[in-house]
């Protein structure tokens, strides 16, 4: 059997992980458009790696003796998140931003790395909550995923006109008297959620990447922000399956798999939009040539080197073959 074959013969077995990336790849991809657009690219990976701190907190509180209800990843992993929000919150002398966040991302990795050296069990594998594993997914996770993806899904549809105004243009939202601090909570609230879940289930790398490719190929796409909100979630949910697909082809790592397939959707669309643009090009200039020859006036001083070509005489223009007759020009090829 084909890979693909293969793959779908199989499909049971890895079902709830598959849907779960699916889903968080499309709401990601989604609240990615408001993330690119706000310039908040080092923020999302400061959240993912916040989380994956809290998840490895949660499991090594597990380990001392924690009750297993009150130490769980999801609630480490949005503790991590609301944490990390409220820290990147501070005000901060201007230039000094980026540096903060940084130092958060920075925590959030070297923390990660040095709790994972006391957790023993396997499941609770380092590895996974950094690069992403995605095969060991519990029905109830596909659950809160499933939910989650749906609750955010609502909002964005409710609130997104809103969020866009606030995004492209801050002053002019509060102008027209929009709740700008209201949506600049939902976002954050929604990022923070979002992301929590979803390292805990996929790894901080894919939720990175789905947070910035999809939405980086959208907005490259698509004609308004609208279209790009609709685009970047398609695309993240693309990649989320699509990496399944790939890492069981492949035999590769489900975290990398999705981000190279969610790089391969901003390459396809950057090289799709350059050829496409230089075809309109291309027609542009051929058609303001072809007005530029129908306006002239060919003959013995034209300029033009004439060809015999049949029983009349053609005028060579850019390697093309032109003759004038009846006011006006017929292309007879190239020569």
């Amino acid at each position: 059997m084909t890979d693909t074959t293969s793959f779908w013969a199989s499909w049971e077995l890895f079902r709830d992980a598959a849907l779960a990336g699916t889903f968080a790849g499309a709401i990601l991809g989604a609240l990615g458009v408001y993330v690119l657009i706000r310039r908040m690219v080092f923020l999302s990976a400061a959240l993912s790696q916040a989380a994956s701190l809290g998840v490895a907190a949660a499991f090594w509180a597990q380990v001392q003796g924690a009750p297993p209800w009150l130490a769980t990843p999801t609630l480490g992993a949005l503790g991590g998140t609301l944490l990390a929000t409220a820290l990147a919150g501070i005000p901060v002398r201007s230039g000094r931003r980026d540096g903060l966040l940084g130092a958060i991302y920075l925590v959030g990795a070297a923390g990660t790395l040095a709790i994972g050296t006391k957790i023993v069990q396997e499941l609770q594998d380092i590895e996974s909550l950094l690069f992403g594993s995605g095969v060991a997914v519990l029905p109830e996770d596909f659950q809160i995923i499933a939910w989650l993806a749906l609750v955010l899904g609502l909002v964005q549809l409710w609130l997104h006109r809103g969020l866009l105004h606030v995004s492209l243009d801050r002053d002019g939202a509060r102008v027209q008297r929009l709740p700008v601090r209201f949506l600049d909570f939902v976002l954050v609230l929604s990022l923070a959620t979002a992301v929590s879940v979803s390292t805990r289930l996929l790894g901080a790398l894919p939720v990175f990447a789905f947070m910035v490719l999809p939405a980086l190929a959208a907005l490259d796409l698509a004609q308004n922000p609208q279209q790009a909100l609709v685009l970047s979630a398609l695309f993240g949910a693309a990649a989320g399956l699509g990496g399944y697909w790939l890492a069981f082809a492949a035999s590769l790592p489900v975290g990398a798999a999705q981000t190279l397939i969610a790089a391969l959707l901003v390459a396809v669309v950057r090289v799709a939009r350059v050829v496409g643009e230089r075809a309109l090009a291309w027609q542009a200039h051929r058609a303001h040539a072809l007005l530029e020859h129908q306006a002239h006036e060919h003959g013995p001083d034209c300029g033009h080197e004439s060809v015999t070509h049949g029983d009349h005489f053609d005028y060579l223009v850019d390697g093309h073959l032109h003759h004038p007759h009846d006011g006006h020009c017929d292309d007879h090829g190239t020569q």
